[in-house]
């Protein structure tokens, strides 16, 4: 699970796996930053839109609303800040869930 301590739906999804005592490995992204190519998991499976929080003061901040930029060059701006991401991202196995996501995350249970 990829999330910051800080955000209140990374902090849900711990306690949803927790409460189902389910071991997770968490990465907290303000200390180590998501590797290039698991994020691109996700971005094949959901696109680049669908993993940024359009609604967050991040993506505000950023100004990538107005920005015309590569992918690649969006990609770089959420590793160096992972709160442009809607978070938590969660892999379990081959089965992806971005955000708060309570059907996701039982459907990771019940194929695991």
């Amino acid at each position: 699970m990829f999330g910051t301590r800080k955000s209140k739906e990374t902090r849900a999804a711990e306690r949803f796996f927790k409460e189902r005592k389910i071991k997770i490995h968490f990465v907290d992204l303000k200390e180590r930053p998501i590797a290039k190519g698991e994020l691109g998991r996700f971005v094949q499976k959901f696109g680049l839109n669908a993993l940024l929080d359009l609604e967050g003061k991040a993506y505000e901040r950023s100004n990538l609303a107005y920005l015309r930029t590569t992918e690649d060059g969006v990609i770089a701006r959420i590793i160096d800040d992972p709160e442009l991401l809607r978070l938590p991202l969660v892999r379990a196995g081959k089965h992806l869930t971005v955000g708060e996501d309570t059907e996701g995350w039982k459907a990771m249970v019940a194929g695991s």
